[in-house]
């Protein structure tokens, strides 16, 4: 029969499943078809948004500027193409799963390490922020009547994010698998349909937006020189979200299954043709049907409605340009695997932010609890972190994609430019001393890659700061600090704390005597079991302590004593002002003062009660007297539990273990006495 315990587990259970024993940690390794949609759903989603980026800063300057899309986009896919390149030396040389962080911990040393952790935690923040929101705008494409709703939809979708993740990752995995491959499978579909239709059957895709006109905002109608490269800059930095969750993979290598390092990197591989294909597919899509996206919809001219209705994605647009408008079975279609492959894009963030929380927290620089696995083997308290700082992005942003964009990918093209650099640290080491021809070219191959992927990420990393600055990119900048000293913070705490808890020759000596205190206030079952526990403990001293706070309460307790015949004698100390504390504490200052290598074992009678609102009447001036003595040096605390019936569980008196009914009636058990000290 299920007890009281079993029953208050029965939610957790509903939610998590069955626990998983820590033998069974290697059933959790994942396949190649798994992890790609697990650890690539974020860089295979950011089509969805990339593209429409480019737009959205292009438009600011109406439709003048647009023919830079098409190279723009050709600049995004190369360094995606770097970036995956570089990523791939960083799995083999670094399996442990520490990525960039371990990288530039190892090359750099410490405060680089910390600059890095600091960028890609709050990048999986934003990665969890962004992606939810941008699948919320994809929900509300398909159906704009649920625009009003939009922040509670991104909350809500957030809190499924983490029942599935809490269920562990061979189950997110099943979880993620589908809507991604179903997304890449209707992407690839959509891109060919529409290059045929506009290729070979001369039949031309046209957007629904195509014959807006777009008003330039101020300050953009004349935009030449040094502007103009701003500006088109600015609007390739707003492109390279593309590249974010690149570094997922190399931060994951030891979920893969053996070869951990080449299944790794064959992922990534993966994940990288087929984000570049999706992307310069969808935008090229978007220019040959004429898309037109902006910031501000009123700024579309002919948009009739910008006040009320919310204008459609990119993709949303491509979608009923390609299939046959927005009543389409393809755009459905389209506008289900993307809404869906961008909430679950957030796995990424999911996946990589508790392992990298539990590194850190193995270094000591985060709390402990990040390094514990909960019941299904993944890192529960660090989801569940990270969906607390998710959602408070949600709610101050309102779940607008737009603004928080413009915070993104300043952690990933830091953590990337320290990382790469760290690489090349890394292969000039390794090629000290080595002789072997095969294996020093294959190591000066990879150092070329490296050094060009952090040449060129650093280059981007400087324009995202120039360019987003203003626009929402300060905050990441002042966040990534503060999160760097608090992780400075803790680990001095740590080590501080693990220097005075070295053993020395003070410790294993032995005290010079024992000490036992037992505080008394009746004499009832608690006081006698007390003092019974006490002298099994075999004390050099032993003393009887209670506080006189009313002279007629301590002459009936002395009464007691004496008829009772306890064979400790009874100490009492006055208390004028009727406290209970402090008499205790001086008392045993005073026996510390007078003998400093004396140990005091003070025991203390509490009730074990079974409701929590009996906590309230029972054991405060026990809780008061243990917070206070535990900063007392040389001073023990036990106490000394005694159940009371409340605190029985239900099976036990059903089993004849708890008093039965009646029992108290015809006197068959004792009534328990409320204690000052309980």
């Amino acid at each position: 029969m299920p007890t009281l315990s079993d029953l208050g587990q029965l939610p957790k259970r509903l939610v998590l499943g069955r626990p998983v024993r820590s033998d069974k940690a290697g059933e959790s390794l994942l396949p190649k078809h798994l992890a790609l949609p697990i650890f690539a759903s974020d860089p295979l989603s950011s089509v969805a948004y990339a593209t429409q980026e480019i737009l959205l800063i292009l438009t600011l300057a109406g439709t003048t500027f647009l023919f830079l899309a098409p190279w723009l986009a050709a600049a995004v896919v190369l360094l995606l193409t770097v970036v995956v390149l570089s990523y791939r030396q960083v799995v083999h040389a670094y399996p442990s799963g520490g990525g960039d962080y371990e990288v530039a911990m190892k090359n750099h040393g410490q405060f680089a390490g910390l600059v890095v952790a600091s960028a890609l935690l709050t990048d999986y923040v934003l990665t969890v922020a962004v992606s939810v929101s941008s699948g919320t705008d994809n929900i509300i494409s398909a159906f704009p009547g649920l625009d009003e709703h939009r922040l509670a939809i991104a909350v809500t979708l957030v809190v499924l994010l983490v029942a599935a993740n809490l269920r562990g990752v061979r189950e997110s995995g099943k979880t993620f698998a589908v809507p991604t491959y179903l997304f890449i499978g209707g992407i690839v579909v959509m891109i060919v349909t529409g290059l045929v239709r506009d290729f070979v059957l001369d039949n031309r895709v046209v957007a629904e937006s195509a014959g807006y006109g777009i008003e330039p905002e101020a300050g953009y109608a004349q935009v030449t020189g040094l502007a103009l490269i701003f500006f088109a800059l600015r609007a390739f930095a707003s492109g390279c979200t593309a590249l974010t969750g690149v570094e997922a993979i190399a931060n994951g290598v030891p979920a893969f299954r053996p070869p951990k390092s080449k299944n790794a990197a064959t992922t990534l591989a993966l994940m990288g043709g087929i984000a570049a294909l999706m992307f310069a597919g969808v935008t090229a899509l978007a220019l040959l049907s004429d898309v037109k996206y902006v910031e501000n919809t009123c700024d579309l001219i002919g948009f009739a409605n910008c006040t009320t209705e919310p204008q459609r994605t990119v993709v949303a647009q491509v979608a009923a340009a390609t299939f046959g408008g927005p009543d389409s079975i393809g755009f459905y279609y389209i506008q289900a695997a993307t809404a869906l492959v961008l909430i679950l894009a957030a796995n990424t963030a999911f996946n990589g932010f508790p392992l990298l929380g539990s590194v850190l927290a193995q270094d000591r620089f985060m709390p402990r609890q990040l390094h514990t696995r909960g019941d299904k083997l993944v890192y529960s308290n660090g989801i569940l972190l990270l969906a607390g700082f998710a959602v408070l992005l949600l709610v101050v942003f309102d779940a607008d994609s737009t603004k928080l964009i413009q915070m993104y990918i300043v952690g990933v093209f830091t953590s990337f430019s320290i990382g790469q650099w760290g690489m090349v640290r890394h292969w000039n080491r390794e090629l000290r001393g080595l002789e072997d021809p095969v294996v020093r070219r294959r190591m000066q191959r990879s150092r070329v890659i490296n050094t060009i992927g952090g040449s060129l990420t650093t280059v981007v990393l400087v324009i995202v700061v120039v360019t987003k600055f203003a626009g929402g990119a300060w905050i990441v900048i002042a966040a990534m600090p503060l999160i760097f000293l608090l992780m400075r913070s803790i680990n001095r705490h740590y080590s501080h704390v693990a220097s005075q808890l070295v053993p020395d020759s003070d410790v294993r000596m032995k005290p010079s005597k024992v000490h036992a205190v037992v505080l008394v206030s009746k004499v009832h079952k608690p006081t006698l079991r007390a003092l019974a526990f006490a002298r099994a403990t075999r004390p050099d001293v032993l003393t009887a302590l209670t506080v006189n706070v009313d002279d007629a309460d301590t002459r009936a307790l002395q009464a007691d004593w004496e008829r009772y015949d306890i064979p400790v004698p009874l100490t009492v100390i006055d208390s004028p002002y009727r406290e209970i504390t402090r008499p205790v504490l001086d008392f045993v200052r005073d026996i510390r003062r007078s003998s400093p290598r004396e140990l005091v074992v003070v025991f203390v009678p509490q009730y074990v009660v079974g409701h929590w609102w009996e906590n309230l009447l029972h054991n405060q001036s026990a809780l008061r007297l243990r917070t206070r003595l535990q900063f007392q040096p040389g001073v023990m605390i036990t106490s000394v539990p005694w159940q009371l019936e409340s605190s029985l569980d239900r099976g036990n008196k059903l089993d004849g273990n708890g008093p039965a009914p009646g029992d108290l009636r015809r006197g068959l058990t004792d009534e328990v006495e409320q204690t000052p000290y309980g």
